[in-house]
């Protein structure tokens, strides 16, 4: 740290890369006036550099919030740092945070846009496929990373569809080609066993015949060990609890009888707050 406490520092840490830093004095006025002496450090290492960094504590809330009006875009979340002048051993989290010469600045729509992008919470989706057969069984796939049985489908990518990637996910784990309908239901998964909470979108995949769709699938044996058309009992036995009662919040939506929005396969209607799986 240079002699002035109210000092941003600015450090060439590479060919082309900045550092920047600023210690609690640069806080203690609140984070306008923060901003005003970090922001002009940033543009400033940016005539020199491609980019500009900063790492801040996951737990500085205040100096997380100066870093983004400064107009340094949120990257991530470094895990397990030594912590400066800390006991030995002592880690923290740190988020980077970076801006790149060519960035839009944060004063124009497109800049600002980016720079709210980057730090706004993202929600993870899921898009799975309701396929049921004339006796009233559903398609489920018994999974090769997990005991519990589960509608077929899987993880929306970044910018992609839920509908489409529901369709894909189906395509490359079973071979079949079943375009996904109407939305029947929309299920909250709160945080679990190390996931973060999730949707989970469930879609229309029709009414198939049970032995030609079978005779047609070529499983991605990676994560697909089993598929079956299961009673309304077998969902019960295969499936976890939560999505046992997703499946039957899919079906009562097929006859125009369920809900919308469940939270873990629940009707908000009928329960308070979830809070787990």
């Amino acid at each position: 740290m240079p002699d002035d406490p109210s000092a941003v520092p600015v450090t060439t840490i590479a060919p082309g890369v900045a550092g920047i830093s600023w210690g609690p004095a640069v806080l203690a006025d609140g984070w306008t006036a923060a901003v005003g002496a970090v922001r002009p450090q940033v543009e400033a290492a940016l005539v020199d550099h491609v980019r500009v960094e900063a790492r801040v504590r996951a737990d500085d809330a205040l100096g997380q919030r100066v870093a983004t009006w400064s107009g340094l875009r949120r990257e991530g979340v470094l895990r397990g740092l030594p912590v400066t002048g800390g006991r030995p051993g002592e880690t923290a989290d740190h988020v980077l945070y970076a801006r790149l010469a060519d960035d839009v600045p944060a004063d124009q729509p497109e800049g600002f846009r980016a720079l709210l992008n980057s730090f706004l919470p993202r929600k993870r989706a899921i898009g799975q496929l309701l396929v049921r057969d004339a006796a009233g069984r559903v398609l489920l796939c018994q999974l090769t990373y997990k005991r519990d049985w589960d509608l077929p489908g899987g993880v929306v990518e970044l910018n992609e569809s839920p509908r489409l990637a529901t369709s894909r996910e189906v395509l490359e784990e079973l071979a079949l080609e079943i375009p996904a309908g109407r939305l029947l239901l929309t299920d909250w998964l709160p945080p679990w066993s190390g996931w973060d909470d999730a949707l989970t979108l469930v879609f229309d995949g029709g009414v198939r015949e049970a032995d030609d769709l079978l005779a047609r699938v070529v499983r991605e044996e990676r994560e697909i060990k089993g598929l079956a058309f299961c009673t309304p009992e077998q969902v019960e036995e295969r499936c976890a609890d939560f999505t046992a009662r997703r499946v039957r919040a899919a079906l009562a939506a097929v006859d125009g009888q369920g809900v919308a929005f469940t939270e873990s396969g629940r009707d908000v209607g009928d329960v308070g707050d979830v809070g787990a799986c």
